[in-house]
């Protein structure tokens, strides 16, 4: 009969300054809950239901700009109501003990969506996907980003990760550490 000791998963593991109580992760998984990009109260119970103590949760897809936005309901990070949403999010996976890092994302080319400027979503390619979106339609038609237009998508990064750590400051581990 194996034992919990005996079974790798359940063994704990140091992941940087990190002490995992085991190695059964919460991936990302899009839950498409939030309205005007503002995770829900809904998802305190969602991730305190899936936090154990020194447990590793990655959030959803949080969105770096309202340009970034892929798939519509998602939770975003780039004003303050949204890093205000958060906090008590994640606030309730640090006192069970969980640790909580942020995904931030940008959608690319997939894009179910017009943008909010009425232009073409930016990816690395102008090649459409060819597959059909969650809705039964077809995929926006990217454009290909232009050199001069990369700073911005990578401040709009630089401003998610921040508000990340700012969404867990009054915990021990911040948010998107």
């Amino acid at each position: 009969m194996e034992t919990k000791q005996s079974i790798p998963l359940l063994m704990p593991y140091k992941m940087g300054p990190f002490n995992l109580s085991h190695r059964v992760v919460l991936a990302p998984l899009t839950r498409s809950r939030s309205y005007g990009n503002i995770p829900q109260p809904n998802a305190k119970l969602y991730y305190t239901q899936r936090t154990t103590p020194g447990g590793l949760l990655i959030s959803e897809s949080c969105v770096v700009s309202e340009t970034s936005l892929g798939y519509p309901d998602l939770p975003g990070l780039w004003n303050r109501d949204q890093v205000e949403a958060w906090k008590p999010i994640v606030d309730a996976v640090h006192s069970k003990g969980g640790i909580f890092f942020c995904q931030i994302w940008h959608g690319g080319r997939v894009f179910h969506q017009d943008q909010p400027n009425g232009e073409a979503p930016v990816s690395s390619t102008d090649k459409p996907l060819m597959c059909k979106n969650m809705y039964g339609g077809q995929f926006k038609p990217p454009r290909r980003l232009r050199s001069d237009e990369l700073p911005a998508i990578v401040n709009d990064f630089r401003i998610a990760a921040r508000n990340a750590i700012e969404a867990g400051k009054q915990s021990l581990f911040p948010f998107g550490c």
